[in-house]
């Protein structure tokens, strides 16, 4: 099979990196492999894995973007590939006409992925166009028929998952990377260290987090938390809202930002807890699995995809959503004991990767378009 990709950029995020992971797999096993975007820091990764890349401005939300339709028309024809695979918005768009205008029996077949829990208008459903549509938790599944006229069967739900052999709970960072963390962070000593990780932003908790320290301090418990990750150019603001609010909960000393992180794996890793306070449901919530994929306890407000995750590994880290207060409460008892995320993760990588090709293999299988369905 030839089976092209596109997606807005390949920089970093998880879209990106299972764009690579699929890529990677399919010219491990012997398929064509072509990703299309405006490029990015992970072009590098494809080029060595096998896969062509080919640089289109695909990632501008503006209606000048429309003009590549004619472009990527030209691609379909020259590159005649069986699968078209979508992964946001703006380029499904452009894929999608350009798609429509080939001539129906020569047309590749057409699959789409729901990576969030997009706004629900008539820009969002375009991502239900797809002749399958792969919904990346049960979460996302309900929202789309929640929302679109979507026949059931053209969903088929395939978790995001991880790569055992990388994250497993027996991981140690070097000697090397653990003597350069214990230089740099020495407030961390003898703390029990809670981790968040993720962008900061409002939606994501950072304002809960920081409640969640005040209030295990006020119980005189020897916590630090850890911010990993930064503000968006954007969203500078409430960075200092933020940098505000710790210094109103007289939490300064208690609270360190380590910025961005290409070693994440390694700090959840010497983490006692990992938490996921997002205000709004996560599509997914692929960093949770990593901690509990390390054998880190991970504290999470119960609702997406976390929760499915929760539900089925790590019950125990199940927080009611918006509950920093329970968050504490439940942190607190495990400083005395916590219970550990079983050494079997079910949502592993292999088993994405497997799922996806066999869509696409039966997809391809079965050369009928189902376009007037749904179109």
């Amino acid at each position: 099979m030839k089976i092209i990709q596109i997606l807005p950029e390949l920089n970093s995020g998880g879209v990106e990196r299972g764009t690579c992971e699929l890529a990677e797999h399919l010219v491990k096993i012997g398929h064509e492999s072509i990703v299309i975007s405006h490029g990015g820091r992970l072009t590098q990764r494809l080029a060595e894995q096998g896969t062509r890349h080919i640089t289109l401005p695909i990632h501008r939300k503006s209606f000048a973007t429309f003009f590549l339709v004619a472009s990527l028309r030209k691609i379909f024809l020259n590159e005649k590939p069986d699968i078209i695979h979508v992964r946001s918005r703006v380029p499904a768009w452009i894929a999608w006409l350009a798609w429509k205008s080939l001539p129906r029996s020569s047309r590749p077949r057409f699959v789409s992925t729901f990576h969030g829990f997009y706004s629900v208008n008539a820009y969002s459903r375009i991502m239900t166009r797809g002749e399958q549509i792969i919904a990346v938790s049960e979460s996302i599944k309900q929202h789309i028929l929640k929302h679109y006229p979507v026949d059931p069967d053209r969903i088929t739900v395939i978790h995001r998952g991880i790569s055992n052999n990388f994250y497993r709970p027996d991981y140690q960072p070097s000697n090397e990377w653990l003597d350069r963390w214990k230089a740099q962070y020495p407030q961390l000593h003898g703390k029990y260290h809670i981790n968040l990780p993720g962008r900061i932003s409002r939606w994501k908790g950072h304002e809960h987090f920081c409640h969640l320290i005040h209030a295990l301090r006020q119980k005189n418990l020897p916590v630090h938390g850890t911010i990993a990750g930064s503000c968006h150019p954007k969203k500078q603001e409430f960075g200092i809202e933020l940098r505000a609010l710790i210094e109103t909960l007289k939490i300064t000393e208690h609270i360190t930002f380590l910025g961005d992180r290409t070693d994440l794996r390694e700090v959840m890793s010497v983490s006692d807890a990992v938490v996921s306070l997002s205000l709004d449901p996560e599509a997914f919530g692929r960093v949770s699995l990593e901690a509990m994929g390390l054998g880190r306890p991970v504290a999470a407000y119960h609702h997406g995809g976390v929760a499915e995750q929760l539900d089925a590994l790590f019950p125990d880290g199940n927080i009611p959503p918006g509950d920093w207060k329970a968050a504490a409460e439940l942190i607190a008892s495990w400083i005395i004991q916590a219970p550990l995320p079983p050494l079997e993760n079910s949502f592993t990588l292999e088993k994405m990767l497997f799922q996806t090709i066999k869509l696409y293999a039966s997809l391809t299988s079965n050369k009928k378009s189902t376009t007037s369905d749904h179109s």
